[in-house]
């Protein structure tokens, strides 16, 4: 947490030598980057074949898309799930499966608004490749956005993640998608809020059709 240890001692060096209308603004500074690097416990699902949401944020989008070459997936349409989170969300990515990390590649990159399409191919990413079980594979990609500037792993290449295990967070808002295989249905519809570690995006091993949703 450097982010709140830096900004507490700005706010104690202003409040010593008597500048106490900014150090009651560092205060505030502090109090919100405590609040944006929480990492709160959930209760994450463990049957097999459940996908869970990688991060808190609101589903931005759901298609079929080719997955991009550093996943080292099948160049065949996959179903895409898209988690938008903002600044205030939860920043900590947690693992939407229990595999191991066949693949890990960060991918240097521009800074365009997360919820574009296209910052899927042109923002600065960091992907990962999950084996579930022979031949069977799926990715996650972390991807920067305006404000988002760092993308911090937890994890190496090789490793084994439980679902819902803590894998990296990315700093002031950003998005992280979901690359499943074109057979399985999302569970969860457009605009719905997903909660990193709980929320069940789709079901490898069930046979319910895509959901579908409204405002009410």
């Amino acid at each position: 947490y450097p982010f709140v240890l830096v900004a507490a001692a700005v706010a104690a060096v202003l409040f010593f030598i008597g500048l106490d209308p900014l150090a009651w603004v560092a205060v505030v500074l502090t109090a919100w980057c405590a609040y944006f690097f929480r990492d709160p416990e959930r209760v994450t699902p463990t049957r097999k074949g459940l996908v869970i949401s990688p991060a808190d944020g609101r589903v931005s989008s759901i298609s079929e898309v080719i997955p991009p070459p550093e996943l080292d997936l099948p160049r065949e349409p996959h179903v895409r799930i898209s988690v938008f989170m903002n600044v205030f969300d939860v920043h900590v990515n947690r693992a939407p499966a229990e595999g191991k990390i066949a693949r890990l590649a960060y991918v240097p990159g521009a800074f365009l608004n997360a919820e574009l399409d296209k910052a899927s191919e042109d923002n600065e990413r960091q992907a990962l490749t999950l084996e579930l079980q022979p031949h069977l594979r799926i990715g996650v990609v972390q991807i920067a956005g305006l404000v988002a500037r760092r993308i911090v792993k937890f994890v190496d290449e090789g490793e084994r993640l439980m679902t819902g295990q803590r894998f990296g967070l990315i700093r002031f808002g950003s998005r992280v998608d979901v690359y499943l295989p074109a057979s399985v249905k999302p569970l969860v519809c457009l605009g719905q809020r997903a909660i990193a570690g709980e929320t069940v995006l789709a079901d490898m091993s069930g046979d319910e059709e895509q959901r579908q949703g409204r405002k009410s």
